[in-house]
C-alpha cells in the first residue's frame, strides 16, 4: 500500500462554534503503487482539502495519512518538507512556473533543496522527459514566451524531476483550451504507465476521469468509489 488516508477528518473553523464546517468525515482512501486514480465531486466539497492532506501541504483533523506504512501526519515541518520534495510531485490547475527563470531552469528547480550541483542523470532525465513532452526546442525559453499548454506541460516535467512515487494532480486541465486539454491528459497518464508512477486526480472533467483506472465521488465528506 503506497498511500492510505485512514479515518481522515477536517474542518474549517472552531470545532463547536457555529461557524465550524466540517469538509471530510471519516474518509477512507487507500491508493496501490502503479495506480491511477480520479477523485470528482461539486465545487466546495473538499476535493482540494483532501489533496492537501495526501500531499502534506495540510493536516487532519483527526486520523492517519500513512505513506509505505508509515505515518506522515507526525512528521515535523522539516521532514515533511523533504517528504514532499523527494516523495511526491505536485501537479496544480495553474503552472506557478517562475517567471524569471527559463523552462530548463524551472524543471531543475526541485533538485536544488538536496543537491549542490545538477548530475549528469539528472540533465538526461530533464532531457527525457522535456523530449517526451515535445517542449525541449523551448528549453531555453522564458514562460511568457510559452503558450498555456507548453507551461503545464513544463510544470508536469518539474514534478516528475525527483522521480517522486506519487503524483498529485489539482484539475491539471481546467486552465486549458479543449485540445491542449487532452494533449496534457494523453501526457499524464502515458507519463504515469510508462515511468510507473502513481497519480492522483482531482478534476471536473468528465473525459479525463473517464480515462482513469479507478474513480471516487467525494460528497459530504466521504468517497463512494464509481463502477
Amino acid at each position: 500500500m503506497l498511500l492510505h488516508l485512514n479515518n481522515v477528518s477536517k474542518g474549517y473553523g472552531q470545532p463547536g462554534s457555529h461557524a465550524f464546517r466540517p469538509v471530510l468525515s471519516n474518509l477512507e482512501l487507500k491508493l496501490e503503487q502503479g495506480s491511477v486514480t480520479g477523485i470528482t465531486g461539486q465545487s466546495g466539497s473538499g476535493k482540494t482539502t483532501l489533496l492537501n492532506i495526501a500531499g502534506a501541504l495540510d493536516l487532519p483533523d483527526s486520523g492517519e495519512v500513512l505513506f509505505g506504512g508509515e505515518e506522515i501526519s507526525r512528521y515535523n515541518d522539516l521532514e515533511l518538507a523533504r517528504f514532499r520534495n523527494l516523495k511526491l510531485g505536485f501537479v496544480f490547475q495553474q503552472h506557478h512556473l517562475m517567471p524569471h527563470l527559463t523552462l530548463w531552469e524551472n524543471v531543475l528547480l526541485p533538485l536544488l533543496p538536496r543537491k549542490r550541483k545538477t548530475l549528469a542523470d539528472d540533465i538526461s532525465w530533464a532531457e527525457h522527459l522535456l523530449r517526451k513532452t515535445g517542449i525541449w526546442e523551448q528549453r531555453n525559453q522564458l514562460p511568457g514566451e510559452m503558450s498555456g499548454g507548453e507551461c503545464q506541460r513544463a510544470a508536469v516535467v518539474r514534478a516528475l524531476i525527483n522521480k517522486p512515487a506519487l503524483v498529485l494532480a489539482d484539475e491539471p486541465t481546467g486552465a486549458l483550451d479543449e485540445t491542449n486539454a487532452t494533449i496534457l491528459a494523453d501526457l499524464l497518464l502515458n507519463l504515469a504507465i510508462e515511468e510507473g508512477v502513481t497519480l492522483l486526480v482531482v478534476t471536473h472533467a468528465t473525459d479525463l476521469a473517464a480515462r482513469l483506472d479507478s474513480r471516487y465521488l467525494l460528497h459530504n465528506g466521504t468517497l463512494k468509489e464509481l463502477k
